[in-house]
């Protein structure tokens, strides 16, 4: 690939239009587009439109949008600051292009690459900050999908933000020295506790903030995001946990957090594996806890990134505990837990109506001891039961459900790695559930689900319990259903 393939062809740009003259050209459906567009804007817009669409006339009226009910003449470019071209029909479309050239107006004939002398971005409208994506009207379409993606990563008050650092703005050029001290103000005022507040909807917190942080910009403070990866596949994280992710300076990790999601943090974010899986903890809950509280006093944003929900067997109370004895702020992040994961992969309905109201998440170990607990005889009763951690007490977990009275014949579905394009699904009953101890293939998380409601699942893409399983031949199935 050559050098000027890398290149732009057109320069981005951002016009001062305030108040100034845009007239859009043309009736239906493109036209009415670019006036949308243009709303985004504080222009005077002016919609030419002899014969405007039921939809487009109604919305020129609703939004008091300057109409003149005129077909194209040259002499109504006068007076515009930018013209578009839109009324569907080419020939035309170029003609009003190149008479605003002619005028020295710029122009955009829709759909025309070659007779537009800009392009309409596709926007990420965060006023006043906006991201503007363009394709050089090669795909307008594709425009669109990155607009979507990137909606997704900026706060929706990130516009209120801007809005206030504009007001901090002369404070912080008269009381800071211009250079590593303002930069940390600016960095702390955008990514800290003023930013949180604002987040929150808090106004008089953010300023309180922003006030302290203008009396003391040097100390930089602590906080820690306990953060739920959901399931497994990516594009279950929440947008709040890809937000935080992408403010963090630390990203601290379990083991069953996969790599793709902790590559979704800053790319320049310190990453810390700290283990914790059965058999195999790199380090003791109370290293983390000490781990996560001497960060948070080095002033450090931490998010601790835990598998599915970090208030579902994440152990997060003890962390909280930590935390708070320790004075040092945090925020929980709830993420997609993987009773829900797996029963979407089943298309699994976890209540029912008449036949499950009710649903039980347990580890299972619950089941081990000499006492049987509470929730056994909601089981027997009709009560769907979400077993995490599943498949080592399987066994004990049948038995004992069979001695409560559950019927042996009541159905189970097992899901290993959920969401994942690597899961496996199987169903079987009650009685064959102890089989599964036995299965050393399945080596990611397994959850199993009971219940009468589990007869509502789609086995299609599922193997029997009780038949030996193939890897790979399942892993082909499960994918193609996917």
């Amino acid at each position: 690939m050559t050098e000027s393939c890398d290149k732009l062809s057109a320069f981005p740009a951002f016009f001062r239009i305030a108040g100034k003259v845009a007239a859009v050209f043309g009736n239906g459906d493109e036209a009415f587009a670019k006036v949308r567009l243009l709303g985004n804007t504080s222009a005077r817009i002016v919609a030419y439109a002899d014969q405007p669409e039921a939809d487009f006339g109604a919305y020129l009226s609703a939004h008091d949008i300057e109409h003149v009910a005129s077909a194209f003449s040259p002499e109504l470019l006068n007076g515009a600051t930018l013209v578009f071209a839109a009324t569907g029909d080419k020939a035309l479309d170029a003609r009003i292009a190149a008479a605003a050239r002619a005028a020295r107006i710029p122009a955009n004939a829709v759909d025309q690459p070659a007779e537009c002398d800009f392009y309409t971005p596709a926007l990420v409208n965060r006023a006043p900050v906006v991201v503007a994506i363009g394709t050089e009207g090669a795909g307008p379409v594709l425009a669109q999908m990155i607009r979507a993606q990137v909606d997704q990563l900026l706060s929706p008050s990130l516009g209120k933000l801007a809005r206030l650092a504009v007001e901090y703005r002369e404070a912080a050029e008269r009381l800071l020295p211009r250079g590593l001290t303002r930069r940390i103000f600016w960095r702390q005022f955008f990514s800290g506790a003023v930013a949180n507040a604002v987040s929150n909807g808090d106004s008089f917190a953010a300023r309180r903030e922003a006030a302290k942080l203008l009396s003391n910009p040097g100390e930089a403070e602590g906080r820690i995001w306990l953060v739920g990866a959901g399931p497994g596949a990516e594009d279950l994280l929440t947008l709040r946990a890809q937000r935080v992710m992408m403010e963090a300076d630390v990203i601290v990790y379990d083991a069953l957090v996969p790599q793709a999601i902790v590559d979704m943090g800053r790319r320049d974010a310190e990453r810390l594996s700290v283990g914790k899986r059965k058999g195999c903890h790199t380090k003791s809950q109370d290293e983390i806890n000490a781990l996560l509280v001497r960060l948070g006093r080095e002033g450090k944003r931490v998010v601790r990134l835990k598998s599915g929900d970090p208030l579902v067997y994440g152990r997060a109370g003890e962390e909280i505990a930590a935390l708070r004895q320790a004075g040092i702020g945090y925020e929980i992040v709830p993420g997609i837990t993987s009773a829900f994961a797996a029963a979407a992969d089943f298309e699994l309905p976890l209540t029912l109506r008449g036949v499950a109201s009710s649903l039980v998440f347990t580890t299972g170990h619950d089941l081990t001891g000499d006492v049987l607990p509470d929730w056994a005889s909601l089981a027997v009763s009709g009560a769907t039961i979400a077993v995490y951690m599943g498949r080592t007490v399987a066994a004990s977990v049948a038995t004992r459900l069979i001695q409560a009275g559950l019927a042996p014949e009541t159905t189970v579905a097992v899901i290993e790695n959920a969401s994942r394009a690597d899961r496996r699904l199987l169903h079987g009953i009650l009685r064959e559930l102890p089989d599964l101890e036995h299965r050393d293939e399945l080596t990611g998380p397994v959850m199993v689900i009971i219940g009468e409601a589990v007869a509502g699942a789609n086995i299609e893409h599922s193997k029997p319990l009780a038949e030996p399983l193939s890897r790979g031949r399942v892993r082909q199935q499960d994918m193609q259903g996917a």
